[in-house]
């Protein structure tokens, strides 16, 4: 009885603990019942997140689970990823203050939180992705309308992060911009990489078209080679090209049909094929490295037994079809370059949708 009445005092110190973080660091959310719930963990209005608020059998106040990525952990998680925290003793110190926690010996050495990942890895790829929003809302939405992009078939392949690293080189310091999270999958949907676009949060620039002002506003990470960031399920049809807006301004015209961007010339010269595939569409971009994308790409293709067809631009790409001529120019030009019957397959589906 000893025991159970001195573990007491210890549950109902996690239980204010947790209510109080919950409260704090996440006050988009609620309490319903014994848990708080919000929309994720970077205090998002929604109900995908739980958090515990008191000790039950499954675990102590404080583990939360979001139900929509799986991501899960405890408080410490909570208050690094609402400020956007990454050094360990930065969240320590911020618990501490806002708990009013003793300090540690100096001998003591904080435990990590997670075990750490080789920088660009395929895990830290996943946990980027995964700490990432929904791009609803977000300055992504208004980068890719700019863009003339105004609907956006990416099939929960796009993420939006608000405080994503940014690093030069080594000679300089970190910086911290929003940026568009695109997943890079293999063939059966496991995400290999991840592709990071940093953007301007205050407007839009026609020479940088939206991209923060940084040397080099794309990067990628993970493993990219013969994956892609895929748009749609592929059955018999695919659209491949390079660029991510590229495949959505086709996606845009034929939000039916699966498209795939592999990111770069020699990724899509080299990107893997899925079986049962009938027909690709090449969806090259108008300069010399499309020419040979397209030989390469082509020659593989067909000794696989595929039907090739290139997809070609008026200007330099898709996107800048759809920005400079529009929706129904962009249209008109695809009905006279696909297939008869993936023209009544999926253009005559996306008038429809348009309506």
């Amino acid at each position: 009885m000893r025991g159970c009445a001195a573990r007491a005092p210890a549950a109902r110190r996690r239980a204010r603990a947790a209510e109080a973080v919950c409260r704090h660091y996440l006050s988009n959310g609620k309490r319903a019942g014994r848990y708080w719930v919000v929309g994720d963990v970077h205090n998002t209005p929604g109900r995908s997140l739980f958090v515990r608020l008191q000790d039950s059998a499954k675990g102590p106040a404080g583990k939360w689970t979001d139900a929509a990525t799986g991501q899960h952990g405890d408080l410490l998680d909570i208050i690094r990823e609402s400020l956007g925290l990454r050094d360990f003793r930065e969240v320590a110190e911020e618990a501490r203050r806002f708990l009013r926690l003793p300090r540690p010996a100096q001998q003591s050495a904080p435990k990590p939180m997670r075990s750490p990942v080789p920088t660009g890895s395929q895990e830290s790829a996943r946990r980027l992705f995964a700490i990432s929003s929904p791009i609803e809302g977000t300055v992504v939405e208004t980068y890719l309308r700019r863009r003339g992009i105004v609907r956006i078939h990416h099939g929960g392949s796009l993420r939006f992060h608000p405080r994503c690293y940014y690093r030069p080189d080594e000679h300089f310091a970190t910086e911290t911009w929003p940026a568009m999270i695109a997943r890079v999958t293999d063939l059966e949907g496991r995400i290999t990489g991840a592709h990071r676009t940093w953007l301007d949060p205050e407007g839009f620039d026609r020479i940088r078209l939206g991209k923060a002002p940084i040397d080099t506003p794309r990067r990628a990470m993970g493993d990219l080679l013969g994956n892609a960031v895929r748009f749609g399920v592929v059955d018999d049809v695919l659209a491949a090209g390079e660029g991510i807006e590229t495949m959505l301004s086709l996606r845009h015209v034929l939000p039916t049909m699966p498209m795939a961007a592999a990111l770069s010339a020699n990724h899509l010269s080299a990107m893997l094929l899925p079986s049962g595939l009938r027909r690709l569409y090449i969806a090259r971009d108008a300069d010399a490295a499309g020419d040979a994308v397209q030989a390469v790409l082509t020659q593989r293709a067909e000794d696989a037994g595929i039907e090739v067809i290139p997809l070609s631009p008026r200007l330099g790409d898709f996107n800048e079809d759809l920005h400079i001529f529009g929706f129904e120019a962009l249209r008109t030009v695809l009905r006279f370059q696909l297939a008869p019957e993936d023209v009544v397959r999926f253009v005559h589906l996306s008038t429809v949708a348009a309506e």
